[in-house]
């Protein structure tokens, strides 16, 4: 007998059967693959700030995947606006940077010139400003920097 089994393809869709809760709302999928999303996480971050905060405090409470369906939902229709937005406003931009994440191993450092230019874009056109949380105040944040592995302090 031998244990070597046949893989088999369908070319058909799964959709899952089970119904979602009479309670929840439908939402769409955010639509996007994982360079497109580092691209935008920190605006999505800053963006979806309160609806972020409002899932984890939800997550806290009761850890239960069902339990925050809402809160979940609510930060993806956000995260759909936002990246909506970015589209709109600085397309060419942000392709333009999440394409070099997608050609460079998602390393951010590989990216910092069209980094700046998408960044730039949205700071002139939606007004948000990228920030890496928990970054020292008052240093000049590392994506700004023009030459950032010299100016590395070594203790």
């Amino acid at each position: 007998m031998s244990a070597h089994q046949e893989s088999t393809f369908t070319s058909n869709k799964f959709v899952d059967p089970t119904p979602l809760p009479a309670n929840v709302p439908k939402v769409e999928e955010v639509g996007a693959t994982s360079a497109p999303l580092k691209s935008a996480s920190f605006f999505i971050g800053q963006y979806c700030r309160e609806y972020n905060d409002d899932f984890m405090l939800c997550k806290n409470e009761n850890n239960d995947p069902a339990h925050c369906l809402k809160e979940g939902r609510k930060v993806t229709r956000c995260a759909i606006d936002l990246i909506t937005k970015l589209r709109e406003n600085c397309g060419k931009e942000f392709d333009a940077h999440w394409q070099c994440l997608e050609n460079h191993n998602q390393e951010l450092f590989n990216c910092r010139k069209p980094e700046r230019t998408f960044n730039t874009c949205v700071f002139e056109k939606l007004g948000l400003e990228k920030k890496i949380p928990g970054s020292p105040e008052g240093q000049e944040q590392v994506h700004n920097k023009k030459n950032p592995s010299i100016n590395i302090q070594l203790k």
